[in-house]
């Protein structure tokens, strides 16, 4: 009789869910796509968007690449993957352009440039050309809502402070301002993003030291 099969939602399954949302962050951890991070967060409504956007292309790009992971031929596995990934990135890119025009007029070229997100691509050619469907569907949708928690984490702390809105409504009450609160416009330069993804590694490595340790051994 043939081995039992592992379970969907084994251990080792969730772990490819859990881990990247915190011990091997793509952003905090493993310091990849900064750029999209700095771009499209002053405001968190594009920032949730773009974060639901990775998180398509990078689960079905991860699907399709383990697939077809023994019909690649190595020499052309980069052609191939961006293939992919561009295929889906014209959906997502249709799609914001029919239903979300605001957002994709806000997002402008940085849709297009998922194509070439560093995220993608390293969990294609590290896990998804080695590993079957749906530990990669895991693994992709994972780094994908590891990516965009960081994304709408800063997209609102910088809308909050910097507009003194979420989601475009206003927060911040008219008496405040009356009394002299101002918005701070530095918090919607690309360099406070910076200071808040710096400020969110602080924390998370403060109440993990084994990354610290991990990273000095």
């Amino acid at each position: 009789m043939s081995q039992d099969r592992e379970p969907l939602f084994s251990s080792k399954n969730m772990k490819l869910l859990r881990e990247p949302l915190d011990d091997s962050n793509p952003i905090t951890v493993q310091v990849l796509g900064i750029c999209s991070a700095l771009a499209i967060t002053v405001k968190l409504e594009p920032s949730v968007v773009m974060a639901l956007s990775v998180v398509f292309v990078m689960g079905v790009s991860n699907v399709v690449v383990s697939l077809l992971r023994t019909k690649i031929p190595p020499r052309i596995r980069i052609i191939v993957q961006l293939t992919v990934i561009a295929s889906l990135v014209i959906l997502v890119d249709e799609f914001l352009a029919a239903f979300a025009y605001e957002v994709s007029k806000q997002l402008s070229v940085f849709v297009g440039l998922i194509i070439t997100n560093c995220i993608i691509m390293g969990r294609l050619e590290a896990f998804a050309l080695s590993n079957k469907p749906w530990p990669s569907f895991l693994d992709g949708i994972g780094n994908a809502a590891g990516y965009g928690l960081i994304l709408v984490i800063v997209g609102f702390v910088r809308e909050l402070f910097g507009s003194g809105t979420i989601w475009g409504y206003q927060v911040v009450p008219e008496p405040a301002y009356s009394a002299g609160y101002v918005d701070n416009g530095l918090f919607i330069l690309p360099p406070m993003a910076l200071v808040t993804v710096g400020i969110i590694i602080w924390v998370q490595r403060y109440r993990n030291r084994k990354l610290i340790e991990e990273q000095q051994s």
